[in-house]
């Protein structure tokens, strides 16, 4: 393919292998201080603390740092619709509206038209540096970034074979994945999770879990400092912004999921603290009752600029809430029945079911073996996401189906694992000379 011999004459394969920060590359600490403006105050000392735990957390929490650092690597120039912070724990199982349980990615807060190789570079880094936390060698952690670029470059390459509407229709079943498993513990550990998952309506056991139902209506239990009523905050303290706000994301839905909603009332709202990169910004959940007494969680989350934007350009949707579904919904292979947009205030926010029936991986119990199954199925996911809104044709001739790419990428995932523990021990010394506060919570 011409196009794809001239991409590889201007961007080689070898060209993506290896890391070395640019001369100019901003301080990480600073980067951090600035992504934490505009956040909720007393709960940034809580995302550096989480941060700290170890360097693996903190690539978690660092999408804007190595947003920066990516900017600086080579690219083919071909943009698509991407994940913007592709790392293996923004990946598991969740049941589609068809009840479908799949594999997928499943986090889209950075999401953003931006370069391919983004995605997948962060992705393997992710899964070093994850190796690295189980204390597991070198070889083992730069192993599995390669499997999970190899599975990545195979299966883009079966996508430019297949018709587009089969390519499209495509997704990982889950309950195949958990029955492929070798490994007879791992696969125990799945079914049980997958089991407790299903086995009981999703918002009747979050509602045994988050709310208080001694009382009519019932309300959202205070556990701070992650999950409290904050009266300070807007979107509690004055009801008709919550009203006006939920309105406004009413109508980004389609007519028939908004016939089912509105057989629902909102009874309580509350703040929740969330994951490592988010904490912070103005997330929550709102309990919602139907007129029989059924519980429906929602959690609203505030979309900021993505990371991505100030260096793959801005995005052409104004509403970084519209950005996150948009972009969710042409990268998944099915999306949340009640994901939509709003705003409340200045901020602006996304919605969607608090959960239902999600699967996260626990990569603190994988051995070598399971971590390099694990990435050859993260792989399997990003290309299917890419497939969606690229040209898989295109992509799969620039990779080729020798080695020479994910050589490279395994090579910059080593790389990029020291800049990211230089990093790491950053922060930890800027929290013991006071530049930024920590707070650990157990």
């Amino acid at each position: 393919m011409k196009l794809a011999r001239s991409l590889r004459s201007d961007c080689p394969r070898k060209s993506h292998a290896g890391w070395k920060p640019p001369r100019n590359r901003h301080d990480p600490v600073d980067t951090l201080i600035a992504s934490s403006e505009g956040r909720v105050p007393h709960l940034v000392p809580i995302r550096y603390g989480r941060m700290m735990e170890s360097p693996f957390a903190f690539y978690r929490g660092g999408a804007a740092i190595m947003a920066g650092d990516l900017a600086h690597t080579p690219s083919t120039g071909v943009p698509l619709q991407i994940c913007g912070d592709c790392h293996l724990l923004n990946f598991g199982g969740f049941a589609t509206p068809e009840r479908r349980l799949v594999f997928d990615i499943n986090d889209f807060d950075e999401t953003s038209v931006g370069p391919w190789e983004w995605d997948i570079k962060r992705l393997a880094a992710s899964f070093f540096i994850a190796a690295q936390a189980n204390g597991f060698s070198r070889d083992v952690g730069r192993d599995a970034a390669w499997y999970a670029t190899s599975a990545y470059r195979d299966r883009l390459i079966e996508y430019g074979e297949m018709p587009l509407l089969e390519a499209w229709y495509d997704y990982l079943d889950l309950h195949k994945i958990i029955d492929q498993i070798a490994d007879p513990t791992m696969k125990k550990l799945a079914t049980s999770r997958l089991r407790k998952a299903t086995e009981y309506t999703v918002h009747t056991k979050e509602f045994v879990k988050f709310a208080v139902a001694d009382g009519l209506p019932p309300r959202i239990r205070d556990e701070p400092p992650l999950i409290y009523h904050d009266d300070a905050s807007d979107a509690v303290k004055n009801r008709k912004v919550v009203d006006r706000a939920f309105a406004h994301y009413r109508l980004t839905l389609q007519p028939q999921r908004r016939l089912l909603l509105d057989r629902f009332k909102i009874v309580d709202v509350a703040m929740k603290v969330v994951g490592v990169g988010s904490v912070g910004t103005y997330c929550g959940i709102l309990l919602m009752v139907s007129g029989s007494g059924d519980p429906l969680f929602l959690q609203f989350k505030e979309a900021r600029t993505s990371v991505i934007e100030p260096y793959a350009g801005a995005s052409i949707y104004k509403h970084h809430g519209q950005r996150v579904v948009v972009g969710q919904r042409m990268m998944q292979s099915a999306s949340d029945i009640f994901l939509g947009w709003t705003r409340g205030g200045t901020r602006q926010f996304y919605v969607r079911q608090l959960r239902d029936a999600k699967i996260s991986p626990d990569t603190t119990v994988m051995k070598p073996t399971n971590l390099r199954n694990y990435a050859k199925l993260c792989g399997r996911a990003l290309a299917r996401a890419h497939a969606r809104t690229g040209d898989a044709v295109m992509l799969g001739a620039y990779l080729g189906k020798g080695d020479a790419f994910p050589d490279a990428i395994a090579s910059f995932a080593a790389g990029y694992a020291n800049q990211n523990e230089r990093d790491h021990q950053a922060l930890v010394r800027a929290v013991r000379q006071g530049r930024v506060e920590a707070r650990v919570i157990g």
